[in-house]
């Protein structure tokens, strides 16, 4: 959760009232926010161990440090925050966001080489913008929020904001050789070259986090004026020559993305937060954005969407009973401005372009929840009767482990991630060949894809522990996760047992006596003849296992698991010398 610090004194004078600390934190708290700290900017330093000339002219002004809950964008800035709290107070009406159309609107023009890097560009213009030293550093500040937050630190996308009139259009959007990009970063003297750059900001504390997004690549993308002048090389830097003072009037906004809908996002928050400090309040001059196959698009959209909910749904979800009209004026003071459309159940809600974490009916009915108060919604009991019972499938794994383990198995409780090598090249198979459930942007090693096997998670367990007298004995009742394009999310999980034994011999025959002894449990009978229904071992072939030594577990014809002899090469893999058996199945099919 997002954590903004906000100025008391400036606050109060925008929201036109001066509050107790406790009197903000119950208006916080009714809005749904949390008032996490009153501190000071020197108090703020101290706790960070801030060098010492900062701290030595940090100010004593009482700072309000507020929890924000991370989809409400709108709500990462004063300029955001002040205006949803003198809307939910009823001091002002949500305001309406309005389009001032130029002489000629600024055109930025994406060419196709930038869909080697980076393929989404946006912009937008602010005119006639007042500045001061609070406007200024709130607008850095949402900036880097939104690049910390919505913008995954710039991998989705980047922000670059320019003075205008230092600069003239059309704008280009291009992706050039970092040897053919040269110009004077931000707050720098000299100009440098795209590997110049990376250089300079490879030991920088904020930028070096964002290098590798672009450093690896044969070119690096960058916008151009009119002249040639370098606007920014995202998502790294902005150049210098256009960069935003006090004295900056017109702002030109570009965004460029990796992801097109969260660039919108971004260009909406910013533009509707700062448009305040606009002379014409809450205006936004549009730009033209040429896609490289020659089509136009007017940004930003600053879209209104409307949605119909129902009043009878919205008192029964949240155990309350008021008048539509009522619901309609809680879900303005959220800024979703409403009325009750004909029939007198239905409401039409507007949901304006700030409010982009509305995505479904019950965002809105969450807000009702939050208008009418959490604490007002009286505590009752159920109007029908609920037997609450364990669920089958955890009743019979909890029932399973207690016998497991008085079968002289110890548990063990391991990872769900695993590595690639874990469920293939170590148990000889071909990771193309498994089913699984990969990372997309896995951060070690060790946790690229989810399980499909419990017993690299034992195998495992047996090294960490291979100084412990023998014999071995291990086991998990536990999921594991297989790729199935038939679910409605592409996989699925499954229940399995695995037991590993541990000797100096093999000990088959101890993993078998354990699958007796389960069935045996599970009341499934040995299958022989032509009996239809039980169990029985079919013999089988399994790269994990030695040859002739692993067999299928079958249950009314149907292979439900392994069991066998572990192959030499899987205990050299996982770096075991002594001999193990081992069994696996599902046991979803005894619930």
């Amino acid at each position: 959760m997002p954590t903004i610090g906000v100025k008391r004194d400036l606050l109060f004078e925008e929201l036109g009232q001066k509050y107790t600390d406790d009197e903000f934190q119950q208006l916080c708290f009714a809005f749904g926010l949390e008032l996490d700290e009153v501190t000071t900017e020197k108090q703020m330093l101290t706790k960070e161990q801030g060098d010492v000339a900062a701290l030595v002219n940090a100010s004593e002004e009482i700072i309000y440090r507020i929890d924000i809950p991370a989809n409400r964008y709108d709500l990462l800035c004063m300029e955001g925050l002040v205006t949803s709290l003198l809307v939910f107070q009823g001091k002002i009406k949500p305001p309406k966001f309005n389009f001032v159309e130029p002489a000629q609107r600024q055109v930025l023009k994406i060419l196709p080489e930038t869909a080697q890097i980076r393929p989404f560009a946006v912009a937008a213009v602010l005119r006639n913008l007042t500045f001061n030293k609070d406007a200024y550093d709130s607008f850095i500040e949402l900036q880097d929020k939104l690049h910390q937050n919505l913008c995954r630190k710039r991998s989705l996308v980047a922000i670059g904001t320019h003075d205008l009139d230092t600069l003239q259009g059309p704008f280009t959007y291009e992706a050039r050789a970092p040897d053919n990009i040269e110009f004077i970063p931000l707050n720098q003297t000299k100009k440098l070259n795209g590997h110049g750059i990376m250089e300079l900001y490879s030991t920088h504390a904020q930028l070096k986090q964002y290098l590798p997004i672009i450093r690896d690549s044969p070119v690096y993308p960058v916008i151009y004026d009119a002249k040639g002048v370098v606007l920014s090389m995202p998502p790294i830097i902005n150049g210098n020559h256009s960069k935003i003072t006090l004295q900056t009037r017109n702002v030109f906004i570009e965004c460029t993305a990796t992801d097109l809908t969260k660039a919108k996002i971004v260009l909406d928050t910013l533009v509707c937060m700062f448009s305040v400090h606009c002379s014409e309040k809450f205006t936004v001059e549009p730009c033209d954005v040429v896609q490289p196959d020659g089509s136009v698009f007017k940004y930003p959209e600053l879209e209104v969407r409307q949605k119909v909910i129902s009043a009878k749904k919205a008192n029964a979800y949240i155990g309350i009973q008021e008048k539509p009209t009522s619901i309609a004026d809680m879900l303005t003071r959220m800024y979703l401005e409403s009325e009750v459309a004909e029939g007198g159940d239905n409401i039409l809600v507007r949901i304006p372009p700030t409010r982009h974490d509305v995505l479904h009916a019950c965002d809105i009915y969450e807000d009702v929840a939050i208008a009418y108060g959490y604490n007002n919604i009286k505590k009752s009991l159920p109007a029908f009767m609920h037997i609450a019972k364990q669920f089958p499938l955890n009743k019979l794994t909890e029932q399973l482990r207690e016998q497991v383990a008085q079968a002289g198995f110890t548990e063990a409780l391991t990872f769900t991630l695993c590595s690639r090598d874990d469920i293939a090249r170590k148990l000889n198979r071909s990771i193309d060949s498994i089913a699984a459930a990969h990372i997309a942007n896995p951060k070690t090693l060790e946790f690229q894809v989810v399980r499909t096997t419990l017993l690299p998670g034992l195998l495992k367990t047996l090294v960490a522990n291979r100084k412990m007298p023998l014999p071995l004995k291990l086991f998990e009742i536990g999921d594991i996760v297989v790729a199935d394009d038939e679910t409605e999310v592409g996989a699925r999980n499954e229940r399995r047992l695995c037991a590993v034994n541990c000797n100096k011999s093999a000990g088959f025959e101890v993993v078998h006596g354990l699958l007796d002894r389960v069935m045996q449990l599970l009341e499934v009978p040995w299958k022989s003849g032509s009996q239809m229904h039980g169990y029985h071992l079919q013999a089988a072939d399994d790269p994990a296992y030695f040859p002739g030594r692993c067999a299928s577990i079958m249950l009314n014809n149907v292979a439900i698991g392994r069991i066998g002899v572990l192959h030499p090469t899987v205990l050299q893999a996982f770096e075991l010398t002594t001999p193990c058996s081992a069994v696996e199945f599902n046991i979803e099919p005894f619930v």
